[in-house]
């Protein structure tokens, strides 16, 4: 059994991985967000240029026609640099709901468009992952009215794509009357979220069928979160690693010790097996459709906790100077907060893939306890 990347896999991940090493850096990080969260243009150029907003829109339509699994090979990288861009809801999540819901000609006018890079497209799915009080939308009469909380997209974003609570899927022109767009401040300023108020907004329907397509595009959206988060863990041990290699205290290297020895040991031997995890999500994704709402769940619940784990002992091995702005480690230690939360805390995400397993847990248990945001 040959269980991991391809030569075309790894080629992309090194290019992408040096394209990012040129254009990312805590100084620069730090600079671009000191008026709050932003959308890094440079490096979203940079992503069209190298093809990758087309990774999963079909040949017919300009793309290249792959799997989620490249996708979350790019997020992996954006998250490791916690590079502050909108890719999952303008290149990947968008070019799923618009391949699995949209018709022809909706397709044909929005999906070439974001391979070009010239559509920017917020998606709001966080209700669906997580019942938030005073949070809903509903559709009456064809009209869609409510609020939906943490829609991640750019703060130019053309396009709204959400579900509605009948799991319906929607596009909604900016513009459109009847939306009101409000910026929010998270833990993460690396990416930009948003409060949407819809007053009676009439949307354009792109799915009919009830659930499917959602949960579809929710397991998405929750294995790209993953993957996000593996690669800001693995940023923040490689940092850790490499502290307690060049740190002395009492003529020696803090490394030698111990009990930073085993720190560092302990976060590798966790971290590891996550990779594995997130590939095999991604490949069930495509190839597995009837496991996909139970493996996003546990990888997503997995990495989230994985990830706390090492953003807690890798600034504990950087010592009093983990904690401050100068290193930037909180950057990676928020982003890897953040992803822990949206889209489903670890365990609500374990209530449901125990009820995509058939362990009878009833989903009115899992609405009434979404009644708080776990």
């Amino acid at each position: 059994m040959d269980f991991g990347l391809n030569e075309q896999q790894r080629a992309m991940q090194e290019s992408f991985a040096a394209y990012l090493d040129n254009v990312t850096s805590v100084e620069k990080l730090r600079a671009s967000l000191a008026e709050g969260p932003v959308h890094d243009l440079e490096i979203w150029q940079g992503i069209v240029d190298m093809g990758l907003t087309g990774l999963l829109v079909p040949e017919a339509y300009g793309g290249l026609g792959l799997s989620l699994l490249d996708a979350v090979l790019v997020q992996e990288l954006l998250g490791s640099r916690v590079a502050p861009v909108a890719y999952a809801p303008a290149a990947v999540l968008a070019t799923v709901a618009l391949v699995l819901a949209g018709s022809e000609t909706q397709k044909e006018q929005w999906l070439p468009a974001i391979v070009r890079g010239n559509l920017q497209v917020a998606v709001g799915l966080s209700d669906a992952g997580g019942v938030r009080e005073g949070a809903a939308l509903t559709s009456r009469q064809g009209k869609l009215s409510g609020r939906l909380l943490l829609v991640e997209g750019a703060p130019d974003a053309q396009l709204l794509i959400c579900s509605c609570d009948e799991g319906d899927i929607y596009a909604i022109p900016r513009e459109a009357a009847g939306l009101e767009w409000v910026a929010l401040r998270t833990i993460d300023d690396t990416r930009c979220h948003w409060e949407v108020n819809l007053q009676e907004v009439n949307p354009e329907l792109l799915s009919a069928a009830v659930g499917d397509v959602a949960s579809r595009l929710l397991s998405a959206g929750r294995i790209l979160h993953a993957a996000d988060t593996l690669g800001a863990a693995q940023s923040m041990l490689d940092k850790a690693v490499a502290y307690a290699g060049e740190r002395q205290q009492f003529g020696r290297l803090i490394g030698s010790f111990q009990a930073v020895k085993h720190l560092c040991a302990e976060m590798a031997a966790e971290l590891e097996p996550c990779r594995a995890l997130l590939w095999y999500a991604a490949h069930a994704y495509d190839t597995a459709p009837a496991e996909h709402v139970m493996i996003a769940c546990h990888t997503k619940a997995h990495l989230s906790e994985t990830g706390s784990f090492i953003a807690r002992t890798a600034t504990e091995v950087h010592g009093g100077m983990g904690f401050t702005e100068l290193l930037g480690l909180h950057y990676w230690f928020k982003r890897i907060g953040c992803n822990r939360q949206l889209l489903g805390g670890p365990e609500r995400l374990r209530e449901e893939a125990a009820h995509a397993q058939g362990w009878g847990l009833p989903p009115s248990r899992i609405a009434l306890q979404g009644g708080g945001y776990r």
